[in-house]
Protein backbone atom coordinates (compact mmCIF):
# COMPACT_ATOMS: atom_id res chain seq x y z
CA UNK A 1 0.00 0.00 0.00
CA UNK A 2 1.27 3.42 -0.93
CA UNK A 3 0.95 6.36 1.45
CA UNK A 4 1.13 10.12 1.06
CA UNK A 5 1.39 11.88 -2.28
CA UNK A 6 1.78 8.68 -4.29
CA UNK A 7 -1.43 7.20 -2.89
CA UNK A 8 -3.56 9.66 -4.84
CA UNK A 9 -2.43 7.98 -8.07
CA UNK A 10 -3.38 4.42 -7.04
CA UNK A 11 -6.99 4.52 -8.35
CA UNK A 12 -5.94 5.71 -11.80
CA UNK A 13 -3.03 3.23 -11.86
CA UNK A 14 -5.59 0.51 -11.22
CA UNK A 15 -7.38 1.70 -14.38
CA UNK A 16 -4.10 1.42 -16.27
CA UNK A 17 -3.56 -2.07 -14.83
CA UNK A 18 -7.06 -3.02 -16.00
CA UNK A 19 -6.16 -1.84 -19.51
CA UNK A 20 -2.96 -3.91 -19.39
CA UNK A 21 -4.77 -6.97 -18.01
CA UNK A 22 -7.40 -6.62 -20.73
CA UNK A 23 -4.62 -7.00 -23.28
CA UNK A 24 -3.37 -10.14 -21.58
CA UNK A 25 -6.83 -11.69 -21.30
CA UNK A 26 -8.30 -10.63 -24.64
CA UNK A 27 -10.41 -13.45 -26.02
CA UNK A 28 -11.23 -14.30 -29.57
CA UNK A 29 -14.30 -12.67 -31.09
CA UNK A 30 -14.01 -15.21 -33.92
CA UNK A 31 -16.47 -17.56 -32.24
CA UNK A 32 -19.25 -15.06 -32.97
CA UNK A 33 -18.62 -14.85 -36.73
CA UNK A 34 -20.76 -16.83 -39.16
CA UNK A 35 -18.38 -16.32 -42.10
CA UNK A 36 -15.43 -18.79 -42.11
CA UNK A 37 -12.96 -16.38 -43.77
CA UNK A 38 -13.91 -13.57 -41.42
CA UNK A 39 -13.68 -15.92 -38.42
CA UNK A 40 -10.16 -16.99 -39.43
CA UNK A 41 -9.08 -13.34 -39.78
CA UNK A 42 -10.63 -12.49 -36.40
CA UNK A 43 -8.82 -15.45 -34.79
CA UNK A 44 -5.55 -14.16 -36.25
CA UNK A 45 -6.29 -10.67 -34.89
CA UNK A 46 -7.22 -12.07 -31.47
CA UNK A 47 -3.99 -14.10 -31.37
CA UNK A 48 -1.99 -11.00 -32.25
CA UNK A 49 -3.81 -8.99 -29.57
CA UNK A 50 -3.08 -11.68 -26.98
CA UNK A 51 0.62 -11.45 -27.91
CA UNK A 52 0.83 -7.76 -26.98
CA UNK A 53 2.94 -7.01 -23.91
CA UNK A 54 0.45 -6.10 -21.14
CA UNK A 55 1.05 -2.39 -20.62
CA UNK A 56 -1.80 0.02 -19.92
CA UNK A 57 -1.99 3.80 -19.99
CA UNK A 58 -4.50 6.43 -18.87
CA UNK A 59 -4.48 10.18 -19.54
CA UNK A 60 -6.01 12.61 -17.05
CA UNK A 61 -6.97 16.16 -17.93
CA UNK A 62 -5.78 19.01 -15.68
CA UNK A 63 -8.85 18.52 -13.46
CA UNK A 64 -8.07 14.83 -12.93
CA UNK A 65 -10.75 13.45 -15.26
CA UNK A 66 -9.95 10.42 -17.41
CA UNK A 67 -9.88 11.50 -21.05
CA UNK A 68 -8.18 8.46 -22.61
CA UNK A 69 -7.31 4.85 -21.83
CA UNK A 70 -5.36 2.33 -23.88
CA UNK A 71 -3.31 -0.82 -23.88
CA UNK A 72 -0.47 -1.92 -26.11
CA UNK A 73 -1.61 -2.64 -29.68
CA UNK A 74 1.66 -3.31 -31.53
CA UNK A 75 0.81 -6.89 -32.39
CA UNK A 76 -2.92 -6.31 -32.84
CA UNK A 77 -2.39 -3.42 -35.25
CA UNK A 78 0.92 -4.59 -36.73
CA UNK A 79 2.16 -1.10 -35.80
CA UNK A 80 5.53 -0.66 -34.09
CA UNK A 81 4.40 2.71 -32.69
CA UNK A 82 1.23 1.40 -31.03
CA UNK A 83 2.59 1.37 -27.49
CA UNK A 84 -0.06 1.99 -24.82
CA UNK A 85 1.29 5.48 -24.17
CA UNK A 86 1.16 6.52 -27.83
CA UNK A 87 -2.35 5.11 -28.32
CA UNK A 88 -3.58 6.91 -25.18
CA UNK A 89 -1.88 10.20 -26.12
CA UNK A 90 -3.47 10.07 -29.58
CA UNK A 91 -6.89 9.44 -28.04
CA UNK A 92 -6.40 12.29 -25.54
CA UNK A 93 -5.47 14.66 -28.35
CA UNK A 94 -8.64 13.72 -30.21
CA UNK A 95 -10.68 14.19 -27.03
CA UNK A 96 -9.22 17.64 -26.38
CA UNK A 97 -9.13 18.50 -30.10
CA UNK A 98 -5.51 19.54 -29.68
CA UNK A 99 -2.11 17.91 -29.72
CA UNK A 100 -1.12 20.11 -26.79
CA UNK A 101 -1.82 18.23 -23.58
CA UNK A 102 -0.29 20.74 -21.16
CA UNK A 103 -1.52 20.17 -17.63
CA UNK A 104 -2.40 16.54 -18.38
CA UNK A 105 -1.05 13.50 -16.54
CA UNK A 106 -0.09 10.24 -18.23
CA UNK A 107 -0.34 7.18 -15.97
CA UNK A 108 1.27 4.01 -17.33
CA UNK A 109 2.07 0.61 -15.85
CA UNK A 110 5.64 0.49 -17.26
CA UNK A 111 8.25 3.23 -17.50
CA UNK A 112 8.13 4.66 -21.03
CA UNK A 113 10.74 3.90 -23.69
CA UNK A 114 12.55 6.61 -25.66
CA UNK A 115 9.82 6.77 -28.34
CA UNK A 116 7.09 7.23 -25.75
CA UNK A 117 9.16 9.73 -23.75
CA UNK A 118 9.55 11.73 -26.95
CA UNK A 119 5.79 11.64 -27.48
CA UNK A 120 5.24 12.81 -23.89
CA UNK A 121 7.55 15.77 -24.49
CA UNK A 122 6.02 16.60 -27.88
CA UNK A 123 2.50 16.46 -26.46
CA UNK A 124 3.57 18.83 -23.66
CA UNK A 125 2.27 16.44 -20.99
CA UNK A 126 3.06 17.88 -17.57
CA UNK A 127 3.27 14.76 -15.41
CA UNK A 128 4.15 11.11 -15.89
CA UNK A 129 3.19 8.50 -13.30
CA UNK A 130 4.46 4.98 -13.88
CA UNK A 131 4.36 1.69 -12.02
CA UNK A 132 7.27 -0.59 -12.84
CA UNK A 133 10.68 0.70 -13.96
CA UNK A 134 12.09 -0.63 -17.23
CA UNK A 135 15.73 -1.45 -16.54
CA UNK A 136 16.25 -2.41 -20.19
CA UNK A 137 14.69 0.50 -22.09
CA UNK A 138 13.30 3.02 -19.60
CA UNK A 139 13.65 6.65 -20.63
CA UNK A 140 12.23 8.33 -17.52
CA UNK A 141 15.22 7.76 -15.30
CA UNK A 142 16.18 4.06 -15.40
CA UNK A 143 18.39 3.89 -18.50
CA UNK A 144 17.90 7.37 -19.94
CA UNK A 145 16.28 10.47 -18.48
CA UNK A 146 14.78 12.27 -21.47
CA UNK A 147 11.98 13.86 -19.48
CA UNK A 148 14.46 15.90 -17.41
CA UNK A 149 16.78 16.93 -20.24
CA UNK A 150 16.48 20.74 -20.48
CA UNK A 151 17.60 20.62 -24.13
CA UNK A 152 14.36 18.87 -25.04
CA UNK A 153 11.86 21.31 -23.54
CA UNK A 154 10.19 21.86 -20.21
CA UNK A 155 10.84 19.14 -17.68
CA UNK A 156 8.07 16.67 -16.97
CA UNK A 157 7.24 15.79 -13.37
CA UNK A 158 8.01 12.07 -13.05
CA UNK A 159 6.56 9.87 -10.32
CA UNK A 160 7.61 6.22 -10.38
CA UNK A 161 6.79 3.13 -8.38
CA UNK A 162 3.03 3.55 -7.98
CA UNK A 163 1.66 0.02 -7.43
CA UNK A 164 4.98 -1.27 -8.74
CA UNK A 165 4.52 -4.89 -7.54
CA UNK A 166 1.17 -5.24 -9.33
CA UNK A 167 2.48 -3.63 -12.51
CA UNK A 168 5.61 -5.77 -12.51
CA UNK A 169 3.59 -8.95 -11.87
CA UNK A 170 1.65 -8.46 -15.13
CA UNK A 171 4.90 -8.40 -17.08
CA UNK A 172 6.53 -11.23 -15.13
CA UNK A 173 3.53 -13.47 -15.75
CA UNK A 174 3.35 -12.56 -19.45
CA UNK A 175 7.03 -13.19 -20.13
CA UNK A 176 7.00 -16.32 -17.93
CA UNK A 177 4.36 -17.82 -20.23
CA UNK A 178 6.60 -17.19 -23.24
CA UNK A 179 9.44 -19.25 -21.77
Amino acid sequence: MTIGYLAQFEPVMRLAIAEAAGIAQQGGPAARSSFPEKAANERTQAARYADDVPVGAVVLDPDGNVIARAGNRREADADPTAHAEIVAIRAAGRERVSWRLAGCTLVVTLEPCTMCAGAILNARISRLVYGAPDERAGAAGSVWDLLHDPRLGPEVEVIGGVLEPECAALLTEFFGQLR
